[in-house]
């Protein structure tokens, strides 16, 4: 297992370097968001050799999730200026911000990913030839469910704004009528459909501590670089975003709550 381990750390840290000097010329550590998805599609295929069989269940589960991402935000992002929050890091640290982004920005989401890989590492290190089918059954329901809000979702909000008319309006129909942010929604359940599918494929009693992943996703999407931050920004652009807020859950999905106050349309 430990030269699964090192060789997933040294993939990462290729690619974080290889991203960070590409960013350089480019005036853009925004790349780092693209390289994410595809960070977990290198470790699943540097663990993968190392064993054939029921793993590859959950490699090809990472591969779809992961080059979707990828070419999701290359499509958003692509001939847009750097994100804001490196932006903000940009002015404030000046010229040694090639040196910060560095381990502020590549170096962090680096061991991040690392640690978030756990199941992915483990489940072609520890496998067994037998795996529980009703686990891995459940994983792929869980993982399925949630690129279904992850896809759709993305989906419905790139329509939405490419819609001149929306402009400064807030996105509340489709899968967004139900919860704010239904890929993060469909975010959390894949990450928790991961974990499943690597718990089927070796003894839980001996792997159960890889729920730091799906632990460590649920947390930074909820409180750190998902939601929290997300509706911090949108509060600042939109007085209107409290309507949307007082009818519509953050994270969880259900129905709108309907009164006189939160009737009336939104806009951002």
């Amino acid at each position: 297992m430990d030269n699964v381990f090192l060789m997933a750390a040294l993939a990462i840290a290729c690619q974080m370097v290889f991203l960070w000097l590409l960013s350089i010329p480019l005036r853009n550590v925004s790349i780092v968001d693209i390289g994410w998805g595809m960070g977990f599609v290198l470790v699943a295929w540097v663990a993968a050799p190392k064993t054939g069989g029921p793993p590859t269940v959950l490699y090809s589960l990472v591969t779809v999730w992961g080059v979707r991402l990828a070419w999701h935000l290359w499509l958003r992002n692509h001939g847009k200026p750097e994100d804001y929050r490196y932006v903000a890091m940009r002015e404030k640290h000046g010229s040694s911000f090639v040196w910060s982004s560095l381990l502020r920005v590549f170096a962090l989401q680096g061991v991040i990913m690392w640690l978030i890989a756990l199941p992915i590492m483990v489940a072609g290190a520890e496998a067994i030839s037998e795996p529980c089918w009703i686990l891995t059954g459940c994983g792929c329901a869980l993982w399925s469910i949630g690129m279904f809000f992850e896809v759709v979702g993305d989906w419905q909000l790139a329509r939405f704004k490419s819609n001149a008319d929306n402009q400064g309006k807030v996105m509340d129909s489709g899968l967004w009528k139900y919860t704010r942010h239904p890929n993060y929604f469909g975010e959390f359940l894949i990450w928790w459909g991961h974990w499943l599918v690597c718990l089927a494929l070796n003894d839980p009693t001996k792997i159960w501590w890889t729920i730091i992943s799906p632990a460590l996703m649920t947390f930074l999407l909820l409180k750190v670089s998902g939601v929290a931050l997300l509706e911090k920004a949108m509060k600042k652009r939109s007085p209107e975003y409290e309507s949307y807020i007082q009818r519509t859950s953050a994270f969880f999905p259900r129905r709108p709550i309907q009164n006189s106050s939160a009737d009336a349309p939104s806009t951002s």
